[in-house]
């Protein structure tokens, strides 16, 4: 068996090579062993493999002695939703959420929807179930547990239903899960829904729901134009991530989406501690400043944000990756909660999206994430770090290396899986210094990766 399907903080792997109903039900013993878990929900996206692996996963679950509460067909949110509402001692969704088709795997959660990865029992579950768990005394028992609807109650109470108005929004669910949920929203909203790619579909016929990529963005833009829509939303397959599209069919960074929910969570109470990744940051800081709120810096990767979360106390957090997390559900992230807060923000300011997020271009313009695959990627930043560290007004390395200047800064970070590093950069309201840094910075890496003999460390304007 092959447990290379056991990552750092999930389980993803190609079906049946790596993940198949054997290693299921492996895992469902392993994770009752490990984590003595009496209760624990279980649902699954809508990718073909995925009835077959949830069901071997329950017969593991049920074997080591622990009660299934079966979900069915949902997102990766409702299992966090389920585990917290109902007090279970965890949760498993079976999801690749954008991985290519012929994958699979599992995200795990303990008690209160609290993550389980590598550093917190993820591995002893490999272990487990490489090495296998007898059946327990008492096989435990299976029963539905409908949802849906305290779900839906849920998050109709993120959002004033009194200030909305009647709004066009242009809904891409990517084939995947996103769909259902918008159907169950819709009778308490005042919107009308233009929606594409709206029926799950697990042999992806639009391609393999991810927004990130660019290719896969033009029938949410072209539909946003086609119906005069003021918004567009994209989701990933199991929707715990959503993209914005702005009413001229703009694709919007999800950097300036965090500041944009920072600043509308705290004029709701009034202040707080926002969490945010280091990669971007001063559109952030800025808008949580003004808002009377604390911007609190974390490591980029949603472990680290939830813990840190918890450890703050803090109301809200965001990465650029559109990642959004959230106190009130359980400092979990959540695909549908984001837009209704926007679309909440457009009724109540009477602005378009355009307006309110071109406003913080100008005001921080940024690269955008720019990756490139390099031989040594520890030896290019910390190249780059002995070259600008003399001019810098701070660095720190809280992920990667972060270097501010007095008007521009840049985040450069190692890929935990591939030879490639991460580039971010932004300017303080200069399009032409952040695209001239972004572009000096780039041709610096490329020539680290490919050195002339005899100078490897060095790096010239």
């Amino acid at each position: 068996m092959d447990f290379n399907c056991f990552k750092a903080y999930d389980i993803r792997g190609q079906v049946p090579d790596q993940l198949n109903p054997e290693m299921a039900e492996r895992i469902g013993r392993a994770y009752v062993a490990v984590t003595g878990a009496r209760a624990v929900a279980v649902g699954y996206d809508i990718r073909l493999s995925s009835p077959q692996i949830a069901d071997s996963l329950i017969q593991g679950l049920r074997a080591a002695g622990s009660d299934v509460y079966s979900i069915g067909l949902c997102g990766t949110e409702q299992i966090y939703f389920a585990t917290s509402h109902f007090q279970l001692d965890g949760g498993i969704m079976v999801t690749a959420s954008h991985n290519p088709k012929d994958y699979n795997g599992m995200k795990m959660v303990g008690p209160g929807a609290r993550p389980i990865s590598s550093d917190n029992g993820l591995i002893d579950i490999r272990e487990g179930a490489r090495e296998g768990v007898p059946n327990a005394a008492r096989p435990g028992v299976l029963q539905s547990l409908e949802v849906m609807t305290p779900y839906i109650d849920h998050l109709l109470g993120y959002i004033d239903r009194d200030s909305l108005r009647p709004m066009r929004i242009v809904v891409n669910a990517g084939n995947g899960g996103a769909g259902e949920v918008i159907d169950a929203l819709e009778p308490h909203l005042p919107f009308e829904f233009s929606k594409v790619h709206h029926k799950p579909d697990g042999t992806f016929p639009n391609g393999v729901p991810n927004p990130l990529l660019e290719e896969n963005r033009s029938a949410t833009s072209m539909a946003v134009l086609a119906s005069g829509a003021e918004m567009g939303i994209a989701w990933d397959g199991d929707y715990d991530r959503c993209f914005f599209f702005d009413e001229k069919g703009r694709f919007i960074e999800g950097y300036y989406i965090v500041g944009l929910l920072a600043s509308q969570f705290l004029q709701k109470s009034a202040g707080g501690k926002v969490i945010h990744d280091p990669r971007l940051v001063w559109n952030t800081r800025e808008l949580v400043s003004s808002a009377r709120g604390l911007a609190v810096e974390s490591k980029t990767g949603h472990a680290f944000i939830k813990q840190r979360m918890r450890e703050e106390d803090a109301i809200y957090g965001g990465e650029m990756s559109a990642h959004h997390y959230f106190r009130d559900f359980s400092y979990c992230d959540s695909g549908m909660i984001p837009w209704l807060l926007v679309a909440e923000r457009l009724c109540q300011s009477g602005q378009s999206l355009s307006s309110l997020i071109d406003a913080r271009i100008d005001a921080f313009p940024a690269s955008g994430e720019i990756n490139r695959t390099v031989d040594d990627p520890a030896m290019v930043i910390e190249t780059v770090e002995r070259f600008y560290c003399r001019d810098a007004l701070s660095v720190n390395h809280i992920d990667g290396l972060s270097m501010e200047f007095r008007d521009w800064r840049f985040n450069l970070r190692m890929s935990n899986t591939e030879p490639v590093i991460r580039l971010n950069v932004e300017s303080r309201g200069d399009q032409a210094l952040m695209t001239q840094k972004t572009e000096t910075l780039l041709r610096q890496i490329d020539r680290l990766s490919a050195p002339v003999p005899g100078q490897r460390d060095a790096i010239t304007l």
